[in-house]
């Protein structure tokens, strides 16, 4: 894998696809939301997983309004938090969470990388799965709890930021140089497919508009929502390195992995304030 951010051969018109053909690829892949997937090739997918962040910016809506509304209905931050934390969950059918058991379950193990993938493509969790999914949804809670702690709309802001985040870390996951582990699946239809300037440009989008939106809560609050953005896709980076490393490449269960561990960095680093 490279950190190289140069640009592919440019794109020919035959192989592009419209934003709303991306739209509907990132809806329809990453939520349950009604979206009808109209192209599933190569084209549609480097849009759509452009698009990511604002499937997540959706599910992140979704998740505060829950909570928040709990919080103003006279619900203690704790109940706020573990609903906002079952929202994403319900809307993804579970899947990021599927994903990061089965590659606990994966890297846990001590067999080589056809041996791992063959674990993670089991129906059933081990081990190392059980636990890692137990600890990331009670710091999860934990964390979200403290951020509500201070407030509803912050709580809100918190838990849109962890969505948003999380499939942000997605589309960098996607960027060329980014190898496929398996020949099929999910993994195989988006690996690779976002040029790296144009996941770039959308981390820097994302970054602004984030801390924008935090500026109402003073400039302590916007500093910690960058931070807390950075952390995350930093975090996502590192454990992008290690399934490369580990297994060859990425599958759909790696990157269920890189928004969990994305989105549970993000919530940590702003309950630390």
């Amino acid at each position: 894998m490279t950190d190289s951010f140069d640009d592919p051969p440019p794109v020919p018109p035959s192989e592009r696809a419209s934003l709303a053909d991306g739209l509907r690829f990132a809806f329809g892949t990453l939520t349950v939301l009604p979206a009808r997937v109209t192209r599933w090739d190569r084209p549609a997918a480097r849009t759509g997983m452009a698009c990511a962040p604002l499937a997540g910016l959706a599910v992140g809506l979704l998740a505060a309004a829950a909570g928040a509304l709990l919080l103003v209905a006279g619900g203690g931050p704790l109940l706020a938090a573990a609903v906002t934390v079952a929202v994403p969950a319900a809307l993804t059918r579970g899947l990021h969470l599927d994903g990061l058991a089965d590659t606990a379950d994966g890297l846990g193990s001590a067999k080589p990388a056809e041996d791992a993938l063959r674990i993670m493509k089991q129906s059933d969790i081990g081990p190392f799965g059980v636990v890692t999914l137990l600890l990331v949804l009670l710091i999860q809670a934990a964390a979200l709890a403290d951020v509500y702690a201070d407030g509803w709309v912050r709580g809100a802001l918190g838990a849109v930021l962890a969505a948003v985040t999380a499939r942000l870390a997605l589309t960098l996951a996607c960027r060329d140089g980014v190898p496929a582990a398996r020949p099929e699946g999910l993994g195989a239809a988006v690996a690779g497919v976002v040029p790296r300037r144009r996941a770039a440009v959308v981390t820097a989008l994302t970054l602004a508009a984030a801390t924008a939106a935090a500026l109402p809560l003073g400039l302590p609050a916007a500093a910690r929502t960058a931070l807390a953005l950075c952390a995350a896709l930093s975090a996502a980076q590192l454990l992008l390195r290690r399934c490369v490393r580990r297994f060859g490449g990425v599958t759909g269960d790696v990157f269920g992995a890189l928004a969990e561990v994305a989105a549970t960095t993000t919530l940590v680093v702003l309950a630390l304030g």
